[in-house]
């Protein structure tokens, strides 16, 4: 099932230098939480500077939703250190609040008292929020207050050129692009494995569904947990960020020009369904407009190409100028087991990972295929620990044991770990492929199963509870390790001044600049 990568990895080995260079990005979410573990009701805290353009922290769907940014970072232990140098800021500014540590909610009594984020007055700001307007109406507050990790990844251009002959980035553009376009199609084919290691969310709160009625076979604790025995990612399934109208889309991901047009025919196609919602209440907007997606950011999907966006510039104007500049990978739960939602572990995990899905051959995957890879993710997010599960290839018939295939995949991955231990002159990659193919033979060892052991025990509450309080006294004892008080204190004021800008620099009316973003 796994693809003959032996060729490949024989050419990495004899040109390790490719490999020196990786650019790394992490985007965590947290919910904020009173000490009794339910949703905070208070507004995004002045005090840690804009939401709208702090460079570090900001928030994503709800107030209570933070949401914390590295800058682009080829250190990983450095990039971690900011990472938790933030956490350690932010609970110092909480107060007798917390950050919860699981991806699926805490207890919310009404999904209807959720607050959107709030950005400001400026013309972009009320945008922002009204976008989140239509994710509501769309497809429910509670939905959106789902946390995960984004992790951000790019090689560096002697890669492409050792690999591809391309002389610069400019130039290369295609080849760059065509070789990250393999990369997210092998993602799809086997990136399952992601919600299988670190998948961290089993079971869900009774509160969660709201009283709506679900086709999965629950079971249900005393206190109010849902929860399936073999769950690994409850997050990724059905129940979590899903758009029905999407998967009719038909955007496929093997060359630039295509996705993007798929990617914009869904920005411009008419949606029966949320034409129903409508587009005002009153004199209150529902959504930016009736469409598919409001803007291309509501395609929900487990990876994305990206590249940084220049002013006024949409994603895939910006992919079609520059080509692909890195990869989103959009499948992790938050790991309840770090006090920052994501570890060492899992980012060199990402790292072969994303090099191996770079260097295997992926045939190109018409939509259909593209569907047909979803069974094998949706048999795993819903029973991947189920003893003998078998997972095929595409849409053929033909199964293969998760176990074989995983323990075939890890082979490969510790031959990309011995290069890029050579180049650092360490066992550090090669020790997590040690580690985490134990997961395999023992899938009592994965994130899901040992989350799941304490959730039965003390339910989502208590668990997520125990833990928010202990990484709260945690961070807040801890010193900084990168950035500084001062460094905190003059972002905050900085982002201020930015958000004051904007807002003064508006020279039309809301309704205008609306009109104008579906031009």
């Amino acid at each position: 099932m796994i693809p003959d990568v032996s060729q490949a990895l024989a050419w990495l080995e004899k040109h390790p230098d490719a490999l020196q260079g990786i650019r790394r990005g992490l985007e965590r979410e947290t919910l904020r939480v009173t000490p009794e573990g339910q949703l905070a009701e208070t507004g995004h805290p002045e005090t840690l500077g804009s939401a709208l353009t702090h460079q570090w922290i900001t928030t994503d769907f709800a107030e209570a939703l933070l949401e914390f940014i590295t800058p682009v970072d080829g250190d990983i232990d450095h990039m971690l250190a900011v990472l938790r140098d933030i956490h350690r800021h932010v609970a110092r500014k909480l107060g007798d609040e917390r950050m919860w540590p699981l991806s699926m909610p805490c207890y919310i009594a009404d999904g209807k008292n959720i607050e959107l984020a709030q950005y400001g007055r400026s013309n972009i700001g009320r945008l922002k929020t009204l976008y989140r307007e239509g994710l509501k109406n769309r497809y429910g507050a509670l939905m959106q207050t789902i946390s995960g990790v984004h992790y951000n990844f790019s090689l560096p251009l002697a890669f492409w050129q050792a690999k591809c002959g391309v002389k610069d980035s400019d130039s290369g553009k295609a080849a760059i692009s065509a070789g990250y376009f393999r990369l997210i199609r092998n993602y799809y084919r086997f990136g399952w494995v992601i919600p299988y290691l670190f998948g961290a969310s089993p079971a869900i709160c009774a509160s969660f569904l709201q009283g709506k009625p679900t086709t999965l076979p629950f079971e249900k604790t005393d206190c109010g947990m849902y929860y399936l025995p073999y769950a690994t990612s409850l997050r990724l399934s059905d129940l979590g960020y899903t758009n029905k109208s999407q998967s009719n889309l038909g955007i496929t991901f093997n060359d630039l020009e295509t996705y993007v047009a798929g990617l914009k025919r869904a920005i411009k196609t008419p949606s029966e369904e949320y034409a129903k919602i409508g587009l005002m209440d009153g004199d209150k907007h529902l959504q930016i407009n009736t469409n598919i997606l409001q803007i291309e950011n509501e395609l929900y999907a487990p990876i994305r190409p990206k590249r940084v966006t220049r002013k006024g510039e949409t994603p895939s104007d910006a992919l079609m100028r520059g080509g692909i500049e890195y990869i989103e990978v959009r499948s992790l739960d938050i790991n309840p087991f770090s006090a920052t939602g994501v570890d060492e572990q899992q980012v060199r995990f990402l790292d072969l990972f994303m090099i191996w899905c770079v260097l295997a051959d992926a045939p190109e995957m018409s939509s259909d295929e593209l569907q047909c890879t979803r069974k094998n993710w949706n048999r795993v997010i819903l029973e991947g620990r189920k003893p003998g599960l078998t997972l095929g290839i595409g849409c053929e018939t033909a199964q293969h044991p998760l176990e074989k295939v995983g323990k075939d995949l890890f082979r490969d991955l510790l031959t990309v770990a011995h290069t890029l231990d050579g180049i650092a002159g360490n066992r550090q990659y090669q020790e997590v492929c040690e580690q985490l193919v134990e997961c395999f033979d023992n899938p009592e060892l994965t994130y899901s199963a040992r989350i799941l052991n304490s959730m039965i025990d003390k339910g989502i509450g208590g668990t997520g509870l125990a833990l928010a309080d202990q990484y709260r006294s945690q961070l807040r004892e801890e010193p900084y390790e990168v950035l500084s008080e001062a460094d905190f204190a003059k972002e905050r004021d900085e982002s201020w001044e930015r958000q004051r800008a904007i807002e003064a620099a508006d020279t039309e009316s809301f309704e205008e600049f609306l009109a104008k973003q579906s031009q």
